[in-house]
């Protein structure tokens, strides 16, 4: 799996830690330690896949990041992670349009698992956009 993955967290260490971890598993990482940077980011770099987002951070919150997320670039993929779970929190993030709602800290294996599901339904999604511009192309042609 060849992802790009934004990692958003108010945790210093906690971030550094995992993106070192995700890096050896042949991630792509960049980091944000808010959700307004987390936003410049998703501007800046076109190619992002997933981000791996953090619900509990002072200012604006995962959820408020995530309704953003979704405005600005509903293809990207996003994985709530937070050490505060709350029911509420899962199903809203859920509605909103995350792919999954993780605790912290999870264990590598299912985060990796998640990545590579993510990947796979941004690459699906971008495969049907794809296919349906090339039909519109060509019935408008009259093929």
């Amino acid at each position: 799996m060849i992802a790009n993955v934004l990692l958003v967290d108010d945790e210093a260490p906690f971030v550094e830690a995992l993106a070192k971890r995700l890096e050896k598993r042949g991630v792509t990482i960049s980091t944000a330690m808010s959700g307004p940077e987390a936003l410049e980011k998703l501007k800046e770099k076109p190619n992002l896949d997933i981000v791996v987002l953090d619900v509990k951070m002072p200012g604006m919150d995962g959820i408020d990041t995530l309704k953003a997320i979704k405005a600005e670039r509903p293809m990207v993929e996003v994985i709530m992670l937070t050490g505060h779970a709350t029911v509420e929190s899962a199903i809203e993030g859920m509605k909103l349009g995350a792919l999954d709602y993780l605790m912290k800290p999870c264990e590598m294996e299912i985060l990796m698992a998640k990545l590579q599901e993510a990947k796979a339904k941004k690459t699906r999604q971008e495969d049907k956009i794809a296919e349906a511009r090339a039909m519109n192309i060509a019935l408008r042609r009259g093929d």
